[in-house]
């Protein structure tokens, strides 16, 4: 079978992920693009041969054609467009985060049930060749009991303050750091029970107008009684900075590296490489992984393999998070229940 599919949102990811829908999966028929931005919409309707255009997604999710919709939304927005989506019975994949609060979580993941449609959520890191690898490997037992986790995740600049409002994307922690609070989940095979967060506006005085922050490190306490660690910043001058440690009772595994190529410039002046660009560059094969693993759920009838469970637990570390960040104490994740 193919499965018909519309994007909502044609911005910069939105876009992204239109070129894997149009190109990358076989099985998937790019059908139809909203977005309130008609030029936008056009453009990427255009590159990928989209044949019809919406600026309103209410009126593309009345086709009876469509399938499916991938929403590339701004963050405050999804509860609300997830809810449409469900209730016109398409199944759906939705950029992370669900929601920014629980209860947004919790009313998505009902109107999901409710219409009995599938749902994923955008975590690409999973689909990444060298994440894959890696659980992999701690499933097989090679590294013996995970017992510590350590995440890097550091952009090499600063986000629009609009954007850092914390009404708009959650601010640092929940925009950056859920990422690494879902790769924690999944890596570590355990729930997060403790949080305790330090950072500050270090480097751009002018997030504390919008209420944010420029650098954080986030502790966290595993149920496993693992520990683990996560730092995040916006002012990574050298490149887009990903990496992550698992340390085991019986070695450990290194994922992640600050090459953009293998080339390595050796001089009496010293040793240079090149650096990440951005998330782009980093996970291309992630993107176009988790768009296919979302058609094929939806053409072979099985579950999705991000559900909104994982993602309301990804919330609920980043909540208790900026919780500790604001309180300036150790957060434990059964007070957001």
């Amino acid at each position: 079978m193919t499965v018909q599919v519309g994007l909502i949102g044609a911005g910069r990811m939105g876009a992204t992920l239109a070129h894997h829908l149009a190109f990358g999966v076989d099985t998937a028929v790019f059908t139809a693009i909203s977005d309130p931005n008609w030029e936008a919409a056009q453009a990427v309707a255009q590159k990928c041969g989209v044949p019809h255009v919406y600026a309103d997604y209410r009126e593309m999710l009345a086709r009876d054609d469509l399938d499916a919709v991938v929403i590339v939304t701004p963050t405050n927005t999804h509860v609300e467009v997830i809810k449409a989506a469900a209730a016109a019975g398409k199944h759906i994949f939705t950029e992370k985060p669900l929601a920014l609060t629980l209860a947004g979580c919790d009313e998505a993941i009902t109107a999901v049930e409710t219409a009995g449609v599938k749902m994923m959520v955008g975590f690409m890191r999973r689909f990444d060749p060298s994440y894959r690898a890696a659980k992999e490997k701690i499933d097989a037992g090679l590294i013996g009991r995970p017992v510590m986790f350590k995440a890097v995740g550091r952009d090499p600049g600063r986000t629009s303050l609009e954007y850092a409002r914390r009404e708009n994307s959650g601010g640092l922690i929940a925009d950056m750091g859920i990422h690494d609070f879902d790769l924690a989940r999944w890596l570590m095979g355990s729930e997060v029970e403790r949080v305790y967060s330090e950072g500050g506006c270090l480097v751009f005085p002018e997030l504390a107008g919008v209420g944010d922050i420029d650098n954080a490190v986030i502790n966290l306490k595993f149920t496993s009684g693992a520990v683990g660690n996560v730092d995040v910043s916006r002012n990574a001058v050298y490149g887009y900075d990903i990496r992550t440690e698992i340390i085991g009772s019986e070695g450990a595994l290194f994922i992640g590296d600050l090459k953009n190529t293998s080339t390595v410039l050796l001089t009496r002046d010293g040793v240079l490489h090149d650096t990440m660009p951005g998330f782009m560059a980093r996970f291309p094969e992630a993107y176009a992984a988790e768009i296919a693993d979302f058609v094929a759920a939806i053409e072979s009838d099985r579950p999705v393999s991000i559900t909104g469970a994982d993602a309301r637990a990804a919330t609920a570390v980043a909540l208790a998070a900026t919780i500790s960040l604001d309180e300036e104490r150790p957060v434990l994740l059964r007070e957001l229940a």
